[in-house]
């Protein structure tokens, strides 16, 4: 590949057929920046490293300073590292319902952004899903509940239609994002999330509170799962 003015052409002895040395340094940053993470991205990196050495004997770029600095991994380049309570929670949902890991993951990955949003227990929202649909996406009552969250649009137009209508109640990350919202506005409306999840369940008058029972046991068992296998995990790696 000829560079600049292709008329000249090569000059003998020039440094062409060296390394340049912004792409040492482009290389050498390289390497730095990552040796510092797991054994297979410092292998990689090396590898990267030695590439961008190794193509400078077949084209030479003219050298600026910010050529080096065009090298430098941005922050996006690192892989954000997954909460590992929703590790353990895809895991165990995952075998427990018989749904694919794929699915659970974006479902708990929902989960846990719909709660942030408005202010709930990610494990309580998890478990409402657990007890109204057992995380079957297209279930659908008698009643004419739909979804994980079980959500009846009829009792909830402007939500539906700011989802983008009632088709999208089907889709489990609006559905859960929907279902969490109506949750919390209830739970602010009533006082409690105990009342708050009777009346999400249309079973506001019941004085044993039987469906905030069944949601909260479903909760700790979901909160066992994490604290006991987080435990194990966690002595593992200390090789006790």
């Amino acid at each position: 590949m000829a560079t600049g003015d292709s008329s000249v052409g090569d000059i003998p002895g020039s440094p062409s057929a060296l390394p340049s040395f912004a792409t040492r340094r482009c290389a050498l940053t390289l390497l730095h920046s990552l040796s510092h993470r797991s054994l297979p991205l410092a292998f990689a990196a090396f590898a990267t490293a030695t590439l961008l050495t190794l193509a400078a004997d077949e084209a030479y770029a003219p050298e600026a300073d910010d050529q080096a600095l065009s090298c430098l991994p941005e922050e996006t380049f690192a892989e954000v590292p997954r909460d590992p309570a929703q590790a353990i929670l895809v895991k165990y949902l995952s075998r427990r319902f018989l749904i694919a890991a794929d699915a659970t993951e974006r479902m708990v990955g929902a989960a846990y952004s719909a709660a942030r949003e408005v202010g709930l227990d990610p494990l309580v929202v998890l478990a409402v899903i657990s007890v109204e649909s057992r995380f079957n996406p297209i279930a659908e009552s008698v009643m004419g509940a739909k979804g994980l969250m079980q959500i009846i649009p009829k009792y909830h137009p402007a939500k539906v239609l700011a989802v983008g209508g009632e088709a999208a109640v089907w889709d489990p990350e609006s559905n859960i994002h929907m279902g969490a919202r109506i949750l919390q506005e209830y739970v602010y409306r009533t006082g409690t999330l105990e009342a708050g999840l009777q009346f999400y369940n249309g079973a506001f008058a019941d004085g044993r509170a039987q469906y905030a029972q069944r949601v909260m046991t479903e909760r700790e068992r979901l909160l066992d799962v994490v604290q006991n296998r987080g435990a194990l995990a966690s002595v593992a790696l200390r090789g006790g």
